[in-house]
């Protein structure tokens, strides 16, 4: 069984209105956001999120934002626990890219008006998370750093009259000339409003930052709209998408019992770099001999030997130990994680926290070059949407906020040598097509189960199969549930695609069947695309081996 094949556009009425600008940016999170501060200074920018601005997955970010910002750090080495993590597939271009400029990018953020937390001495307070071998982890109200970059972004964003926000709105698709290049996007307004329904906003350039994927599974850290529109809208538009394989699942996630699903509490890893560990049912210790950096390795392996021990022991989660923090260093420290853990009745202070890995980042997105350019011509991308080649085959911890600031600054400098002319759309003569919003929940649980933390040829082969099945379903009258769950099963099908076809086990895909790492006939990347083919097209993935100059040990 093959990955099913999904429907070339959306259907959807015909838009109703239409508006111009010069930039459209899609996602309200430290990607779009920042790449709206900067892009306004080149044009007129529209901001299209489908939530209230300030929602999606930038204000769940606990951990911090990873720079090489002590005397006692550098960027290379910044570089090389960023290359170690990545499994041998990062970009090595792309991640000095990334280190270099982020230690400038957050200091542009603090003179924006974001608060890190500091040291007596009036220095930021840096901590160390998996992966990491100095400490240089930036937080702010101790875990609460996304919240707090967020708001200082979204503040700076409503002090500028010249970003106009539409917030509840869904883009649908993508608006390209004959050529195939970006002439803008039809969108969805969800509510009352000057602009209400559909629409089509024609634009110069689209920047997509619309987030990640994590509603595919029945567990993850990810918000509600987290349902891979960016990936799904970028594939139908043609763009190529590259290591979709590569989902990371967060290790230690509040676990909630059997029934819980949707968006789960977080227990930040930065919990286990101020000293946590993880023990087993009867309290003992299994991380060390796993890894040099024991209950601090990347989040792979960490996830990976948790699912282990869950398997060996019969169990659904193990547990986190933070018992020897105190109330005080909880309160201070933690209080989010502190909070989030009493509401569900545990006690960290004096109880061992119930943990599990649900899924929490897509390393992999829509390929991007050095300045956030794809594959389509006017279509830009930044965030956990994108694929840099920052994060290889499994991203490092805290580099994902650094990437979205980075990478949304590369964009507006990029576009700062000129803006492309305004094209014309061309008339769209795709055969549009629908998946039933009710199959949303016996999805997740076929992804879960079939393309999770562990997969296998057979395993894979039946998400297929169900989605194949799910996908004939007769779909009711247009409107964002359906449209949402289209979306999520365009990426639910080139994932499929992808993880079949890497045979071997690498950062954060896992394949029991090929359980070792093959650098030999696998040292490269997966890209995807759907071909432009009939109602339906089924993704196609390519292996692009890693060129010599890039080859790396990993």
């Amino acid at each position: 069984m093959t990955a099913p094949a999904v429907p070339q556009r959306l259907a959807a009425p015909e838009p109703g209105w239409t508006d111009t600008v010069d930039v459209v940016v899609i996602g309200s999170g430290i990607a779009g956001l920042t790449a709206a501060l900067k892009a306004r200074e080149l044009g007129t920018v529209l901001v299209v999120t489908k939530d209230v601005v300030a929602s999606g997955s930038t204000q769940w970010a606990q951990g911090g934002i990873a720079a090489a910002l002590s005397p006692e750090d550098s960027p290379e080495d910044h570089l090389q626990d960023t290359l170690v993590a990545g499994a041998g597939l990062c970009d090595p271009d792309a991640v000095r890219a990334l280190v270099t400029e982020g230690p400038d990018a957050v200091r542009d953020l603090i003179e924006l008006g974001a608060r890190f937390d500091t040291m007596a001495n009036g220095e930021i307070s840096l901590t160390r998370e998996g992966g990491h071998h100095r400490n240089r982890i930036a937080h702010s109200g101790g875990d609460a750093t996304g919240a707090e970059i967020e708001r200082a972004l979204v503040a700076a964003v409503k002090r500028l009259p010249d970003i106009r926000l539409i917030e509840h709105a869904l883009v649908i698709d993508l608006l390209r000339a004959e050529d195939g290049a970006v002439a803008g996007v039809t969108l969805h307004v969800m509510g009352e409003g000057q602009l209400d329904g559909i629409g089509a906003i024609r634009s110069r350039v689209v920047i997509l930052a619309s987030g990640g994927l994590g509603q595919l599974y029945a567990a993850t850290t990810n918000p509600s709209v987290s349902t891979g529109d960016g990936m799904a809208l970028a594939l139908r538009a043609g763009a190529k998408v590259r290591d979709l394989e590569f989902i990371q699942f967060h290790p230690t996630v509040l676990w909630l019992g059997k029934s819980a699903k949707g968006q789960q509490p977080l227990v930040s890893e930065a919990v286990r770099g101020e000293g946590a560990f993880l023990v087993d049912h009867e309290g003992k210790r299994f991380m060390q001999g796993q890894h040099e950096l024991a209950d601090l390795a990347p989040r792979d392996i960490v996830a990976k030997a948790i699912t282990r021990q869950m398997i060996a022991g019969g169990k659904d989660h193990v547990y986190l130990d933070a018992r020897h923090f105190g109330d005080e260093k909880w309160r201070v420290r933690f209080p989010t994680i502190l909070a989030s853990c009493r509401s569900h009745g545990i006690d960290p202070v004096r109880e061992l926290i119930p943990v599990a890995p649900a899924c929490h980042y897509s390393s992999g997105g829509v390929w991007t070059d050095l300045n956030g350019q794809t594959s389509v011509p006017g279509l830009y991308a930044c965030g956990e949407v994108a694929c840099t080649g920052v994060h290889g085959a499994n991203r490092l911890a805290s580099n994902s906020l650094l990437e979205g600031l980075v990478f949304a600054r590369r964009i507006a400098n990029h576009l700062a040598k000129g803006l492309p002319e305004q094209r014309e759309p061309a008339v769209d003569t795709r055969i549009p097509g629908l998946v039933d919003a009710d199959v949303v929940p016996e999805l997740q649980r076929v992804m879960t189960v079939g393309a999770g933390v562990i997969r296998s040829a057979h395993g894979l082969d039946e998400a297929g199969a169900t989605l194949a099945k799910l996908i004939e379903q007769p779909a009711g009258e247009p409107g964002t549930p359906g449209w949402e769950a289209t979306n999520l099963v365009t990426v639910a099908s080139a994932l499929i695609a992808a993880a079949t076809v890497r045979e071997e086990s690498r950062g954060s895909h896992w394949r029991e069947d090929y359980p070792d790492r093959d650098d030999q006939h696998w040292s490269g990347n997966l890209d995807l695309t759907l071909p432009a083919d009939g109602e339906r097209a089924r993704p196609g993935a390519t292996f692009v081996p890693q060129s010599k100059e890039n080859r790396q040990d990993g």
